[in-house]
């Protein structure tokens, strides 16, 4: 499932000819010490990345910024490329992550390998489409179609969610030998629950088991998540079983979150709080914020509030908006706006990166309740911190009005009200929410 994996298996790389780059001081270099802690291109790293990052629309270049970084006798290392290329995907800059994959080829200071060929056709699918990925495949050497490449066609395909075509490239992959460990099948695994072919998991699983490829956590959790979107509580149990049981996974905090949405599902409350149980033990300790958002979100909807705020506060010492989203949604699902705003008001103080999607959510609860004036002081208190409320924003306090027949009011045009002050282009927003908040009232009501 991670392109990733798939890009580091059976790489071999040659080196390039010193001589195809006149001028260019350049060698090429893989770190072959994996306890070197810093390895000789992190500086360069830092530097380049920092120079890119100024870069943020995809259509302009970064080629003038690698051509001075070569024109200022910089060194060039395969890893520090594939670096870069990784941490622009991380960030979705995919546009920029396949200029970067081109020329580094095109201008010969690098030799096309078959994990940059299957990193490519990942870019290229993000960037062009899946009929570019074809041409770009059919094109390249034979002697580069290996098991990265068919992996990332593979994954292509996936992603696009075209069962005939990756069925076609995974049997290319078993005649060829590829097809010998657990990535193929759990991209085909993962295809197969996607698209609601679930009659086609099994049959997969035997085969794995007959050519004595392990399960992995990867398999087991797609597994779950198909027996628990089915409510086939049965078979979700008879797989945790197995898993708990098989000296080969490792247990994971989602494997549990997984069983525990299945059980809710269902409204088995007490089995699912019990495997959120579980799931806490795992995480004690973690500092990432994705499995205690989750265990939030998970205990609001088995209506546990208690639970919410307990594991709010042994994650709030950690920074980040996306911790605020989760518990603030999770409490607005109690109607409970007074925790809701304390929350809100203690992450405005902490002076984070400013996330419209973290005010909005109590201007839509206020809205509902009819608290037009508090939906109005928390936008304007993001106007005040210097945010400009997006168009959810305009829209959710537009629909507030018109629920409680105060459009004219909220709509700007009573000047004679002191409380609702905008400026002109606010107004505007705010009509246009209007708007869009009668035409689908009208739709949905007639």
């Amino acid at each position: 499932m991670n392109l990733l994996r798939l890009a580091h298996i059976s790489s071999t790389i040659s080196s390039l000819n010193p001589k195809n780059a006149v001028g260019i001081r350049f060698f090429y270099s893989k770190i072959q010490n994996q306890r070197s802690r810093e390895p000789p291109w992190k500086g360069s790293f830092i530097r380049l990345s920092r120079r890119l990052s100024r870069i943020r629309d995809h259509n302009v270049s970064v080629i003038p910024v690698l051509d001075k970084w070569i024109q200022e006798g910089e060194t060039i290392w395969e890893d520090l490329i594939h670096a870069l290329i990784k941490e622009l995907r991380h960030y979705r800059r995919y546009h920029h992550a396949l200029e970067i994959s081109t020329w580094m080829t095109d201008k010969r200071y690098l030799e096309l390998t078959s994990r940059a060929v299957a990193v490519r056709l990942d870019l290229i699918s993000k960037v062009h489409g899946i009929e570019q990925v074809e041409n770009y495949f059919n094109n390249i050497p034979t002697k580069l179609k290996g098991l990265e490449s068919y992996g990332a066609l593979l994954n292509c395909y996936a992603y696009v969610k075209s069962v005939e075509k990756a069925e076609a490239v995974m049997q290319r992959m078993r005649e060829m030998g590829f097809a010998r460990n657990s990535l193929a099948y759990t991209v085909m695994l993962n295809l197969y629950y996607k698209t609601g072919n679930t009659e086609k998991l099994d049959p997969l699983m035997r085969e794995m088991e007959e050519n004595g490829i392990y399960f992995d956590k990867f398999v087991y959790c797609i597994r779950l998540s198909s027996y628990a979107a089915a409510s086939d509580i049965e078979g979700m149990e008879k797989t945790l079983t197995r898993i708990e049981s098989d000296p080969n996974v490792v247990l994971d905090w989602a494997t549990y979150t997984t069983v525990a949405n299945g059980y809710t599902k269902v409204g088995l409350v007490d089995k699912a709080l019990e495997m959120l149980k579980k799931c806490e033990r795992l995480v004690a300790g973690e500092r990432r914020s994705a499995p205690y958002d989750y265990l939030m979100t998970q205990y609001a909807t088995t209506g546990t509030k208690e639970d919410v705020l307990r594991v709010w506060e042994l994650h709030k010492k950690y920074v980040g908006n996306r911790k605020n989203i989760s518990v603030i949604t999770s409490l607005l699902k109690f109607d409970d706006l007074d925790s809701a705003e304390k929350i809100f008001e203690e992450w405005e103080s902490q002076k984070l990166c400013y996330d419209i999607s973290i005010p909005n959510f109590l201007v839509d609860a206020y809205s509902r309740k009819g608290l037009l004036e508090k939906a109005e002081m928390i936008l304007q208190r993001a106007i005040s911190n210097g945010t400009k409320p997006n168009a959810n924003s305009w829209y959710l306090l537009a629909k507030g009005y018109l629920q409680h027949n105060q459009n004219s009011k909220g709509c700007g045009s009573n000047e004679e009200n002191d409380s609702h002050i905008w400026t002109k282009e606010q107004t505007q927003h705010c009509k246009l929410g209007c708007l869009f908040a009668a035409l689908e009232r009208l739709w949905r009501h007639g």
